[in-house]
């Protein structure tokens, strides 16, 4: 039996650690099955960037080592 292209489910976004305490800096990152989604939270129904996986984690790296 064929079966059709399945939605996926809405994405659970979460904030940055380091977002500003006023709100007024803040990114936003959502898991998703093909890597991570970021948005700017102030304008959540705008594009988001779509990456993978391996560069969210290299990302993450990098930042954690101050590079």
């Amino acid at each position: 039996m064929p079966v059709g292209p399945q939605s996926l489910p809405k994405p659970i976004w979460f904030k940055s650690s380091y977002s500003g305490g006023n709100t007024t800096e803040c990114v936003e990152a959502a898991i998703v099955p093909f890597g991570v989604l970021v948005r700017d939270s102030k304008r959540p129904e705008e594009l988001h960037l779509v990456v993978s996986a391996k560069a969210w984690a290299d990302f993450l790296t990098r930042d954690r080592l101050g590079s």
